[in-house]
């Protein structure tokens, strides 16, 4: 954000400031929240919250959410603020700059902010008054965008296209169970298409690789796709795909001194069956 654009600095209410429209970065109650409420605690709100003036004395979020729901959490009812005049596609711009940077982001946050920025920029019109330093030639919104945060104009929409995933899905891609490029091809599902497959997923307990991926799209975009096919895509087998027995670690435990762990109990486990082996071995030598 540019200097010119701020109004000023002045201590603001927790009650006050909002959460940004649409803000696609998750807040979550979880350790590192812990520790930042500790730190407030004990050394103040270092970084000020940046918000900008919505009306009614009320101000929207632009970078600080993390921090503020921290700040409550700590029962701290006025925080710093830097108070900059935006309209509505800057401010994006803006929330969208300053959590980028963030050490770990979820595709699904990526995926939204990617979209909002790319959406905000096209309002302003930027498609068409920014050139490339290097070239001198014009640059299409997700390429400018993709050189702002390091990535390809493709990766760039390959992010976006996850928002077209219906939420349950996208939390698998979240939490790594289906990777990028297989998801980017099971967006161009229709929704219902999409039910099916989680309803199938998990049914059967497993997830599209990208070669079944890639065969659901193609018969969904000619009408062919429906649950039976689905369910017939899951099953087949993968090219990695191996068979493989799995134990419950409760299941195990009362057969072993409680000192033991997991690896421990892996280790005795296949030297009993090694020497079970052996003495079968033995016994059919001695016939």
């Amino acid at each position: 954000m540019n200097n010119k654009n701020t109004v000023r600095a002045m201590p603001l209410p927790t009650q006050k400031l909002r959460p940004f429209e649409g803000h696609p970065f998750q807040v979550k109650d979880d350790a590192e929240m812990e520790q930042l409420v500790f730190s407030i605690l004990t050394q103040g709100l270092l970084t000020p919250i940046t918000a900008r003036p919505i009306g009614n004395d009320e101000y929207e979020v632009i970078s600080g959410h993390r921090r503020l729901h921290a700040c409550k959490k700590a029962g701290i009812e006025t925080v710093p603020a830097l108070i900059y005049a935006l309209d509505r596609d800057a401010a994006t711009i803006a929330m969208v700059d300053s959590n980028l940077h963030r050490e770990k982001i979820l595709p699904s946050e990526k995926a939204y902010a990617y979209k909002l920025k790319m959406e905000a920029m096209s309002r302003q019109g930027q498609r068409t008054d920014l050139t490339s330093t290097q070239v001198g030639r014009k640059l299409e919104t997700a390429e400018i965008i993709g050189e702002q945060s390091g990535e390809s104009k493709n990766q760039v929409r390959r992010y976006i296209r996850l928002t077209e995933l219906i939420p349950e899905i996208l939390q698998k891609v979240d939490e790594g169970k289906i990777a990028l490029t297989p998801a980017v091809e099971l967006s161009y599902l229709t929704k219902q298409e999409q039910c099916d497959l989680l309803e199938t997923m998990e049914s059967e307990d497993c997830t599209p690789s990208l070669s079944q991926a890639i065969q659901m799209k193609k018969l969904s975009q000619s009408g062919e796709l429906d649950i039976d096919r689905i369910f017939d895509i899951l099953r087949e087998p993968k090219a990695n795909q191996i068979d493989k027995i799995s134990f419950r670690t409760e299941d195990l435990r009362k057969f072993f001194p409680k000192s033991y762990s997991a690896a421990r109990i892996q280790e005795t486990i296949l030297k009993l069956l090694t020497d079970y082996y052996r003495k079968r071995q033995r016994s059919r030598e001695e016939r």
